[in-house]
């Protein structure tokens, strides 16, 4: 028998399904045996479901071409044959939290880059690097769903990666006000440029429920654990635009900070650079070894040149520079599908295997 955990991928069929699907592929720890999907895609192999939909830049991994397709609402039968299950379906935001927590009560963990459960107030929503201890609320929610090793962990938004990790590397200096602009590529809504023409040569200044999330979720992150529920942090406050660009990936943020305390320059990079978290102590699997990378150019960080920094899972800052109303000004970028997405399920998933949450069932 293998030692590795069998995964589910519970809306394989999207975007972010394939990208979790290209991901594990050779994983470790991690190997997908179950593949799930709305009922029309439910009975043909996943090369058949898929047929001229495969969005990612490498090929269909051979091992998953022939998996069956099983129909996502079939809670007991796509759970009994794994360990756990990565979500990424396509329903609604009511839907979503009805199967999540029926998928979870099978005693089956999902780890889920859907924001349905976001704001379930015993409900992670980790960044690894940031917030592994928010696992500890998993036991209260554990008590309440009435099981002893199902449970919902969520990952925060994509917009968020870009600027996020560089806030929260300068705790010490105690950042007070943020105004962020995002630029968010096609791939943030599950499009190519072949499913979305109107996108080439546009720019679309709006992007539903993003601003709220942009704002909000940080500090939901930045947070503490208090009893059954996550207390959100009450600083920074933080105002966003999002802006949808004609990019495939990378999500790039122009972010202005106001701090309590007056950092130097010097010091603001020395604390990027060598920010680590828990995924580089514990050596997770795909933990980028630098987390946040500082590029001194002035035409840096560029999405043709940063996003795939290592591998997608890094984050990549520039520009930063005194501002005339606020304390600092910056550039941030990071992969939306990789660290952002899918990326950041495996991350998170990797952090619960090693801390005991997630095992053979």
């Amino acid at each position: 028998m293998s030692e590795k955990l069998n995964v589910a991928i519970l809306g394989g069929t999207g975007m972010v399904g394939q990208r979790f699907i290209s991901l594990l592929e050779n994983h470790p720890w991690f190997e997908v045996t179950v593949i799930a999907a709305s009922p029309r895609s439910a009975g043909k192999t996943y090369e058949e479901a898929i047929g001229g939909r495969w969005k990612m830049d490498t090929p269909m991994p051979e091992a998953v071409k022939k998996i069956v397709v099983r129909d996502v609402s079939d809670v007991e039968n796509v759970a009994k044959d794994v360990d756990f299950c990565f979500s990424a379906v396509d329903m609604s935001k009511e839907e979503i939290k009805k199967i999540e927590e029926a998928y979870a009560k099978t005693e089956t963990p999902v780890v889920s880059n859907n924001s349905a459960h976001r704001w379930t107030p015993d409900v992670p929503m980790i960044v690894p690097e940031i917030n592994p201890e928010h696992a500890e609320i998993i036991e209260a929610q554990k008590k309440r769903l009435g099981t002893t090793r199902g449970f919902i962990a969520v990952k925060p938004n994509c917009s968020i990666q870009s600027y996020a990790p560089a806030l929260w590397a300068w705790k010490e200096f105690e950042p007070t006000e943020v105004v962020v602009s995002t630029y968010q590529a096609i791939s943030g809504a599950g499009k190519t440029f072949k499913d979305w023409p109107e996108m080439e040569h546009n720019i679309i200044p709006f992007i539903s429920g993003e601003e709220e999330k942009s704002e909000k979720e940080p500090l939901r992150v930045f947070g503490h654990v208090d009893g059954d529920h996550i207390e959100p942090a009450t600083s920074p406050k933080i105002t966003a635009q999002c802006i949808r660009v004609p990019i495939l990936n990378g999500h790039t943020a122009t972010v202005f900070v106001k701090f309590a305390k007056n950092p130097t320059k010097e010091q603001l990079i020395d604390a990027l650079v060598n920010y680590s978290g828990e995924p580089q102590k514990l050596g997770l699997p795909s933990a980028p070894k630098q987390f946040i990378q500082y590029l001194t150019e002035d035409n840096r960080p560029q999405v043709q040149l940063d996003v795939d920094f290592e591998n997608g899972f890094g984050v990549s800052i520039g520009r930063l520079r005194e501002d005339s109303i606020y304390d600092w000004k910056f550039v941030g970028l990071s992969h939306n599908t990789v660290r952002g997405a899918a990326g950041g399920g495996v991350l998170c998933a990797e952090l619960l295997k090693a801390k005991g949450y997630i095992t053979k069932k």
